[in-house]
């Protein structure tokens, strides 16, 4: 039979451990317990009341009939001749509610005990994740495209565990980082990608240490000008881990945009790439000439001259033959990154110059 004693330590064992209220998990084992009895009798059409009292540890079992002159569903109607001498209590069509607690629990307890074991347990698992993914939904509505800041709590093999008020965020394996070491009690700042929760399927809350989004707004942390719209960030790629390139622009002449987010002594820019482990971050200003954004979309390489074909949105920059490998570098994904910041398909041209004299200068 079924041990009420267990399920009240379970009860408050979970509330204490998941933060979730007992009353919400009370619900969970009534449900749970429903369905162990509809698969015990095997008659899904009963209207089946099951009340679990926490306080005293007592189970109730119910079904609803409609009382009728003459039965055709003997699963959800019943008759005035079997309602005995309570028959003149009711009227035709009235639904009444039938005790069977002590008919289960004493004529099939031991299988009902069984089957609740098998079958609620599965009901128990999936309601207590919908009841966390419900709990995450609400503490992360309205943060979609913000950053939190947050304390690793414990981490596994496939996942970590951030702690967020007091309640615990997974953060998977998909949107982590190689380059992050998580360690308990260490702090990161992980970007709130998604926030949804639709009709048709369970509230879903992503988060992510990987999506270039991270970048610009771990930024706007540090630099209130971002904020104030001083300086904007116009477009940011990425290769997590690698290396970041971030194009950015201000409407006051008199504002740096790139000094801004570096600032002095790259105060701003590195406290971004601690936050990052030290990811390379190219900041570069945005500017009417687009081939100097090119050039410097390329950086660290040193580039000679830009030639654009706007019609094709292509762009050839020519580069000493010293500079292809900071201007290629790791398999292209440098000039990779510059073409998807810029949005010009760039080609590498070498030139042969003298590198005592030429180098660093541009060429007409």
């Amino acid at each position: 039979m079924l041990d009420f004693e267990k399920i009240v330590a379970a009860i408050n064992m979970i509330s204490a451990e998941k933060k979730i209220p007992k009353e919400k998990l009370v619900s969970i084992i009534e449900s749970a317990l429903t369905t162990a009895y509809k698969k015990d009798y095997w008659n899904k059409d009963e209207k089946v009341n099951v009340t679990f009292d926490l306080e005293s540890g007592e189970l109730s079992i119910a079904i609803e009939k409609t009382v009728v002159e003459e039965v055709k569903d003997s699963s959800t109607e019943i008759s005035f001749e079997e309602l005995w001498e309570d028959a003149d209590d009711y009227e035709e069509w009235d639904v009444i509610e039938i005790d069977v607690t002590e008919d289960v629990l004493n004529t099939s307890g031991d299988l009902f005990g069984r089957i609740a074991s098998q079958a609620a347990r599965q009901v128990i698992i999936q309601k207590i994740w919908d009841s966390e993914k419900e709990k995450i939904y609400e503490l992360f509505k309205g943060k979609q495209g913000e950053v939190v800041n947050m304390r690793v709590d414990l981490v596994e093999w496939w996942k970590v565990i951030f702690d967020y008020n007091w309640n615990q965020v997974i953060l998977p394996k998909s949107e982590q980082v190689s380059r992050d070491t998580y360690v308990p009690d260490q702090r990161f700042y992980v970007y709130v990608a998604e926030v949804v929760n639709s009709e048709n399927s369970s509230p879903k809350v992503v988060l992510s240490r990987k999506r270039k989004e991270l970048v610009p707004a771990i930024f706007a942390e540090y630099v209130p000008e971002i904020g104030e719209e001083v300086v904007s960030i116009d477009n940011v790629v990425r290769q997590p881990w690698v290396k970041t390139k971030i194009l950015v622009s201000s409407n006051y002449e008199e504002i740096d945009p790139a000094g801004t987010l570096i600032w002095q002594k790259w105060m701003r820019v590195k406290a971004v790439m601690e936050e990052l482990s030290w990811e390379k971050i190219d900041i570069v200003p945005n500017d009417d000439d687009v081939r100097e954004v090119i050039k410097r979309a390329l950086t660290p390489a040193n580039v000679i001259n830009v030639e654009v074909d706007e019609d094709n949105e292509s762009a050839i920059a020519y580069i000493p033959v010293w500079e292809r490998a900071k201007a290629v570098w790791r398999n292209g994904m440098n000039v990779n990154l510059a073409s998807k910041l810029v949005g010009y398909r760039i080609s590498i041209e070498e030139m042969e110059v003298k590198k005592e004299e030429d180098e660093g200068e541009d060429e007409e």
